[in-house]
């Protein structure tokens, strides 16, 4: 009897280990968003990490990647879910603040409504494209002018990035 217990037991635990790594396991909604945060060039980009949450009535997902080159440091993430619609909200009621210190702004960047917020003087800033009512794409960057900032932003695909966002 207690044979077939440890052999049941031994059974369980070699599923579980075997069960992650198993080829029909169900792609995560944040994987698909994962190649869409391509290599910069120039860049040293760290390898592009992903999180996927449903708890209750809230549903989040969120790819992000970093890259490096010196001192220069740029932040790309695509958020989908409650979150990003809140952090959207700016963008629907429309900005246009100036300061001697930069600048944040709504404008509008291939047919996509974008919020941009530069600090001039630190060499830093956030650009946030709205994919849909609750995605986003942002970048943001530090060491590097916003010119050049919104040159990388326009190296990622986001047609390709909105439609992974509403892929179910």
């Amino acid at each position: 009897m207690i044979a077939l217990r440890q052999a049941i037991l031994s059974l369980c635990v070699a599923l579980l280990v075997v069960w992650p790594h198993s080829p029909a396991r169900a792609e995560q909604a944040f994987e698909r968003l994962l190649p869409l945060l391509v290599d910069l060039d120039g860049w040293q980009g760290k390898k592009p990490d992903g999180m996927s949450m449903q708890m209750s009535k809230v549903n989040v997902t969120t790819a992000t990647r970093d890259y490096q080159r010196g001192s220069a440091q740029v932040h790309a993430s695509v958020m989908v879910g409650q979150a990003a619609a809140g952090a959207l909200a700016p963008l629907q009621k429309g900005i246009n603040l100036q300061t001697s210190d930069g600048h944040t702004v709504t404008a509008t960047m291939h047919g996509m409504p974008v919020l941009k917020n530069a600090i001039t003087s630190q060499k830093s800033g956030t650009l946030m494209v709205e994919l849909g009512k609750d995605a986003l794409f942002s970048l943001a960057y530090s060491g590097i002018t916003e010119a050049e900032a919104l040159e990388l932003a326009e190296k990622f695909d986001w047609k390709a990035i909105q439609a992974a966002t509403e892929a179910k």
